[in-house]
């Protein structure tokens, strides 16, 4: 089996990851990485594992209807976007199809060739 299913596996089977996902403390990247290198029997798990009275029951049913994973995941990456290098890219592309433009229209027309009449000479 794939070390991402295994940990999608994990993950599910210890839904208390999410918490910290949520307030931000670790990150579903973090968690990975933990995983990849310690699997899931070591004692690093240890202090995001460990059982904690939670009042919440809205987020145990939603954890428990399996809704969490997907909403969570869609959350979480919505509350990561940096937007500030979001802006900065949109400033970049703004400047660099402004730029464009003005190769487009600062381009100097060219005149339509006219033929010169055969019978005139160049003082005329």
């Amino acid at each position: 089996m794939e070390t991402k299913e295994k940990f999608k596996d994990f993950v599910k089977e210890n839904p208390r990851l999410l918490k910290f996902v949520k307030s931000g403390e670790m990150s579903w990247q973090k968690f990975y990485e933990m995983y990849d290198m310690y699997g899931d029997k070591e004692e690093v798990w240890q202090d995001y594992l460990k059982e904690q009275p939670t009042n919440n029951r809205t987020a145990s049913t939603i954890e428990s209807a399996g809704m969490a994973g997907s909403i969570g995941e869609i959350m979480n990456f919505i509350k990561n976007i940096d937007l500030d290098s979001v802006q900065n890219g949109v400033n970049s592309l703004q400047r660099v199809l402004g730029v464009l433009q003005d190769f487009g229209t600062n381009t100097p027309k060219q005149e339509e060739y006219k033929p010169r009449p055969l019978y005139k000479h160049f003082e005329d």
